[in-house]
């Protein structure tokens, strides 16, 4: 490796590791934020939130690492433009491409790098916090319920007034909205308590909350919808009410900005073998509803033996043919129209249900989908930051931290921006999971291309449009010589 290789490595290398740690170091304070509600007044010791931001951290490296590689490549190369250093290196016969050489060695290396930190320790870091939570709650169980506001945990809402105790397992004022299960109906029972308890056993999945001089509210959904327009409802006094509060959701939570999901703990072999299992079982559940849906069809039609109409009798084919109630009596039709009725309206709600639960299951086949190609996309923004970063910061020749900070905001936002686009409208089944994971790549991919074509070149930054305007400008100025020479 010659000196100049030596020197632009290792001025990289200084500018990414000092980027890097100011970044991570502001994008965990924000998982603070994300989490103060479970860490703050919950009397917990400082190696235990030690470890729940050491679990935590993983998680937003690659949002970091992909604009640490951008920032770094702006500021160095833009820095070598602004101290006349690549001017040197021109003189000397060596172009940006031969000075990017080794550097891009470097990011591809570091590339590999992320791969596999994404694949091993993301997947291990999220399993162990998501445990910790657990551990924590079920050794203060009071942590999962924070005061004077509505706490979701399970399929309830919950608020306190005041805790007390040495973990704050003794409630006051309790108030909870206990959600329906049917779709569209909300809450439909509330429950109020003067007191409660909570407790908890390590090896359980269950917080147990005794509630003591309370009232249960339910409200009724009465079939006839003539009946609903009384609003019934049902009210209960009780001394003392026990409920389980499953914490199964709380393994498996899902934090919008943390983006704590179940396939988020696998590695690319287990995520792959899950989705052959999930694929199987979805496709085994579409056959299974459609012959659900067949079977639901009472063929009344066999009738017709009954009655000992001859199958090949062309009278009969012809009458069926016009009209196949006519084969039928009055009463017979009648029964016939009523069951078809009642089927038709069976299977729109059996349809309905099954296609929900299917795009639910379809929703969690992509989610594993996207898991896997986000595990690549990283190793690959990485390369791709730095084809844009170095290139821009030559041409832009600009160091510090001014300008290329400004550029690398924009830039990296809008890759996210189209990154999160792209997932969510694959999370929808509306794209395929890996057009969504793919998609900021390939659509910030030519800028990259352009971006070193141009720098390499020497052309700049500015885009020459006179191709296309140059026709436009010939036909006007042969337009105005002909009028000219006509007056």
């Amino acid at each position: 490796m010659k000196i100049l290789d030596k020197y632009i490595i290792k001025s990289f290398m200084i500018t990414f590791t000092s980027v890097f740690v100011i970044l991570f170091f502001i994008f965990v304070l924000q998982g603070i934020w994300l989490f103060i509600a479970e860490l703050a007044g919950k009397d917990l010791d400082f190696f235990t939130i030690l470890k729940f931001l050491s679990f935590y951290a993983p998680t937003i490296v690659p949002l970091v690492l992909p604009l640490s590689v951008l920032l770094a490549s702006i500021m160095t190369f833009g820095s070598f433009a602004e101290n006349y250093e690549f001017a040197a290196m021109k003189s000397s016969g060596i172009s940006l491409q031969r000075a990017m050489k080794m550097l891009t060695i470097t990011i591809g290396i570091l590339a590999i790098v992320s791969f596999f930190f994404a694949n091993n320790v993301i997947p291990d870091a999220q399993y162990k916090f998501i445990n910790l939570r657990k551990t924590i709650v079920q050794q203060k169980p009071a942590m999962a319920i924070a005061e004077g506001q509505f706490n979701t945990i399970g399929t309830s809402n919950i608020k306190v007034d005041k805790k007390s105790g040495d973990n704050g397992e003794f409630l006051e004022g309790v108030t909870m909205h206990v959600k329906n299960n049917n779709m569209g109906l909300g809450a439909n029972t509330i429950i109020k308590a003067k007191r409660g308890i909570l407790t908890s056993e390590d090896d359980s999945n269950y917080l147990q909350l005794e509630l003591y001089d309370g009232y249960y509210y339910e409200d009724i959904h009465p079939k006839n919808f003539e009946e609903r327009k009384r609003l019934p409802f049902a009210k209960s006094s009780f001394e003392k009410y026990v409920i389980n509060i499953d914490l199964t959701k709380l393994n498996q939570a899902e934090i919008d900005d943390g983006n704590v999901t179940s396939e988020k703990m696998l590695t690319v072999p287990e995520l792959k073998f899950t989705l052959d299992t999930l694929q199987k079982s979805y496709n085994k559940d579409v056959v299974s509803y459609a012959d659900n849906v067949v079977m639901r069809s009472d063929n009344i039609f066999r009738r017709r033996k009954e009655k000992n109409i001859p199958s090949e009798s062309n009278e009969v084919v012809q009458k069926a043919k016009q009209n196949l109630l006519s084969l039928f009596n009055t009463t017979e039709r009648k029964q016939i129209l009523e069951m078809a009725k009642s089927n038709v309206a069976s299977t729109e709600f059996s349809i309905q249900s099954n296609k929900l639960d299917l795009e639910n299951k379809s929703k969690n086949i992509n989610n594993h989908w996207l898991a896997i190609h986000e595990k690549f996309v990283i190793a690959y923004s990485c390369l791709l930051m730095f084809f844009i970063g170095a290139p821009l910061g030559a041409i832009i020749r600009k160091g510090g931290l001014g300008l290329p900070i400004v550029f690398a905001v924009l830039i990296f936002i809008t890759f996210h921006f189209i990154n999160t686009f792209g997932r969510k409208v694959a999370q929808q089944d509306e794209i395929p999971p890996f057009l969504g994971a793919w998609m900021a790549s390939i659509l910030m991919t030519p800028f990259a291309i352009m971006l070193t074509y141009r720098a390499t070149n020497d052309i700049g930054i500015m885009i020459n449009f006179d191709w296309i305007t140059d026709p436009f400008k010939k036909l006007f100025n042969k337009i105005t010589q002909n009028n000219d020479d006509n007056n």
